[in-house]
């Protein structure tokens, strides 16, 4: 440059130093501050928890390093952020991560000492010490945290540095984090400590081993109440709340969390997804202790009579969430086969947990109405043989009544009808997931227990009927895990029919178990339950699911492994249970009718089919758009003389007839519906000179085989003497005094008076079997016999 320009420049020089001299330093500071951060700042593993619907947590497991830490926190309750940043960082809101007024005091604090008392460490170098592998104290590894400080609050504002480091501060032992020290040391979330609880907390991360609370506890009083003296000074508490909150006492060492649903959580952890490890549900912390309390009382009682576990779900009907869930129960043997296995979604044979859904389809597709009666006699459907519970016959029984005593053969003559294919089918639609097998594989077994199901399903389909019968809309049955983090299940065009629904909640309500009536009566006067149980073959499972006005409760019993036990039905084993937790949840008003969906009909008053032959009436409900067409089979119009026997038109004038309706059931029916209804009366006899020839004038069906049926197949066993063993015949006549002529084949047998059994040789093959009575009125039936290398007789 020129003389005359420097000297026209004097001071240009310095001024470019300083310049080049800032620029290079905030290159550096920008490159400093700009280098990425570690990612993820923390890989720990997490612990699992169950939450309720208030955010209580209800189980927890332990994270996979063997601490107890959760996710991290979204925000610091304002307590413990008052009672952190007062013990910790007073100026942490103004500082970028270090503060040359700490670092100035604690040099100063170690050179009068001599030794190093104060690091001047901020809570956001603290921070960047959890970051990473554990590192020696040591000067460099100061500067390092110092560095990582400032480029931490160059990225992320203060409140999310505040809740990182509440996320992974130590709180002594193996407790990580704000969320984990809160319940293991409180049995609460950080939201509801208390002042003292938050001191605490707030003094425990700076010498976590030194302060534990179950030691050094007078160290720990100290800390904190000197914390809370400085928070009373800063405002923060009043003099009342400051003297509450010394009065409060430590706490002990880290408590056991709670295990109210350790079933659920492990199959919330096996099957859903949580990001951040923690499942929030909408069950009832509350009512989820008293169930499970409950729950393990009848644990020990059943124990004791040989059944191990038992499975419980509370199902709100109204928005269907589930308000308790009981994987198990905690009584009994630790290490028993089941005692860690989530029995609510195990698949179970189901006992006779469908049959309301068969009546209810069949009201809907107008096939039957309540009253209509239905055959209750022995029944054989190719080689199957159903009985009832109590090994009785009633010949006939309303189909409300056969619900509600829950009687099998009836119930399998109403499949029969049905169709196995076509209930099979609605099943599916109505959510049952476990039919995996073929329609023809379950066969007439589907309708009492045939299949397996899981409790959860069983459970939400019966809430699913009875929340149809509220509102006629049905609803899908929601995992509880998924309840808080989904919105509400769009509802599904119904498979039932809000009436068909009502009517068989109705029924249900009836329910009654011979031999232990007492037990419904203890609480039928508190509240409207329907409720059906069910008893798997062999006494293995014990079911009772029942609804009241808000509430499905769903209960299973049984061994795990499937023992049968004597006295594992639903009606001993689980519906003790059921109840209990129904009185717990208290007595709530009964569904109301649904008027809208239902229609009026006449129909027969014996028989509940439409009426025919001017049969006495009654008024019947059934859903509203079913077509139920089938006029009664019972009631005929018998002809009567002045004196009132029956005539025909071969023994008397037409105008001397008077017409008389009658309800006369099929002879086998009869023949045990007159046991059951001593109010029954036969049709009046023939007047002596109408007997000659009454074969020519009547069609009446006046006897029946009980047994074999027609088209039975019999497997016939071989005797010693290498013969086929006799086959029994019995029969049934409406006249007590009818003698009977039998025929095989048209080969005279034997004759019969009164009763009518008869046991007789047959070869293997089909073979026409005639009844023939004094009045030449006639039976013919076909029957097949089966066996191998036997010698028989025609």
């Amino acid at each position: 440059m020129p003389d005359r320009a420097r000297r026209r420049f004097p001071g240009r020089r310095p001024l470019i130093g300083v310049a080049a001299l800032l620029l290079s330093l905030g290159v550096s500071l920008g490159v400093l501050l700009g280098w990425p951060l570690p990612a993820p700042l923390f890989e720990a593993p997490h612990a699992t928890a169950v939450l309720d619907r208030d955010g209580r947590l209800l189980a927890a497991t332990i994270a996979a390093d063997g601490q107890w830490r959760f996710a991290p926190v979204q925000s610091v309750p304002p307590r413990f952020a008052d009672a952190l940043l007062t013990f910790e960082d007073r100026r942490f809101r103004h500082h970028p991560g270090v503060d040359p007024l700490a670092v100035l005091r604690a040099a100063r604090d170690n050179v009068r000492q001599g030794r190093v008392v104060s690091g001047g460490s901020t809570l956001t170098m603290q921070l960047a010490r959890q970051i990473g592998p554990p590192r020696a104290r040591t000067l460099r590894s100061k500067v390092y945290e110092a560095w990582l400080a400032l480029r931490l609050e160059w990225r992320h504002d203060k409140d999310t540095l505040l809740a990182l480091y509440a996320s992974h501060a130590p709180f002594g032992g193996n407790v990580v984090g704000l969320n984990a020290a809160a319940w293991r040391y409180f049995d609460r979330p950080p939201e509801a400590l208390s002042w003292a609880e938050a001191a605490v907390l707030a003094v425990l991360p700076n010498n976590p081993a030194l302060l534990h609370p179950g030691r050094n506890r007078d160290a720990l009083a100290a800390r904190r109440d000197g914390l809370l003296q400085r928070l009373h000074a800063r405002g923060a508490l009043d003099d009342l709340e400051l003297s509450l909150a010394l009065a409060e006492p430590l706490p002990d060492a880290p408590r056991p969390l709670p295990r109210e649903t350790p079933h659920l959580l492990a199959t919330l952890t096996r099957n859903a997804t949580a990001s951040d490890g923690i499942y929030r549900t909408t069950l009832d912390g509350r009512l989820q202790s008293r169930v499970s309390a409950l729950a393990d009382h009848h644990g020990r009682r059943l124990a004791a009579e040989g059944i191990q576990d038992l499975a419980l779900v509370v199902v709100d009907h109204r928005d269907m969430t589930v308000q308790a869930y009981v994987g198990n129960h905690r009584a009994g043997a630790a290490d028993r086969p089941g005692a860690m296995l989530d029995l609510v979604r195990r698949p179970r044979s189901n006992g006779s947990l469908l049959k309301p859904f068969l009546y209810a389809l069949m009201l809907d597709e107008g096939l039957l109405l309540p009253e209509t009666l239905v055959a209750d006699i022995p029944t054989q459907f190719a080689g199957y043989s159903p009985e009832n519970f109590d090994r009785l016959h009633r010949g006939a029984v309303p189909a409300r009544e056969a619900l509600a005593r829950s009687l099998n053969v009836p119930m399998v003559r109403m499949l029969r009808d049905y169709g196995v294919d076509r209930f099979h089918d609605q099943l599916r639609r109505l959510g049952l997931t476990s039919l995996f097998r073929a329609p023809d594989d379950y066969g007439l077994t589907l309708i009492l227990g045939g299949s397996e199901a899981s409790l959860w399903e069983l459970t939400g389909l019966y809430a699913n009927l009875t929340a149809t019968a509220r509102d006629g809309v049905r609803h899908a049955p929601r995992m509880p895990a998924l309840l808080q983090q989904s919105g509400p299940a769009a509802p599904n065009v119904p498979v039932l029919s809000q009436g068909a629904s009502w009517l068989t909640l109705d029924a249900l309500i009836d329910v009654v178990r011979p031999g232990h009536e007492g037990l419904w009566r203890q609480f039928g006067a508190s509240q409207p339950i329907a409720w059906k149980t069910g008893t798997s073959f062999g006494l293995r499972d014990g079911w009772a699911i029942g609804s009241n006005g808000r509430y499905t409760v769903g209960v299973w019993t049984g061994n795990a492994e499937g023992q049968g036990v004597p006295d594992l039905t639903g009606t001993l084993a689980a519906a003790p249970l059921m109840l209990e937790v129904f009185g717990l949840l208290g007595a709530v008003p009964w569904l109301r009718e649904p008027v809208q969906s239902l229609q009026t009909l006449t129909v027969c008053a014996d028989d509940g089919y439409l009426v025919r032959a001017d049969c006495p009436t009654r008024e019947a409900r059934a859903p509203r758009g079913s077509h139920f067409s089938r006029v009664s089979p019972h009631y005929t119009t018998l002809h009567l003389d002045a004196e009132g026997y029956r005539v025909h038109a071969g023994c008397e004038r037409p105008a001397h007839m008077q017409p008389r309706a009658w309800f006369q059931l099929p002879p086998v029916q009869a023949f045990f519906w007159r046991s059951h209804t001593p109010g029954y009366a036969p049709p009046p006899p023939w007047r002596s000179d109408c007997l000659e020839g009454l074969a020519d004038y009547s069609d009446e069906q006046v006897m029946g085989l009980l047994y074999p049926q027609d088209g039975t197949r019999l497997m016939v066993p071989v005797d010693l003497d290498g013969r086929l063993g006799k086959v029994l015949f019995r029969a049934v006549h409406r006249d007590p005094r009818a003698s009977v002529r039998w025929h095989i084949n048209d080969r005279f047998q034997a004759e019969t008076r009164h009763f009518h059994d008869l046991a007789l040789r047959l070869s293997p093959g089909w073979h026409r079997i005639t009844l023939v009575d004094q009045h030449g009125q006639r039976l013919e039936q076909w029957v097949q016999v089966l066996a191998r290398d036997t010698q028989g007789a025609g």
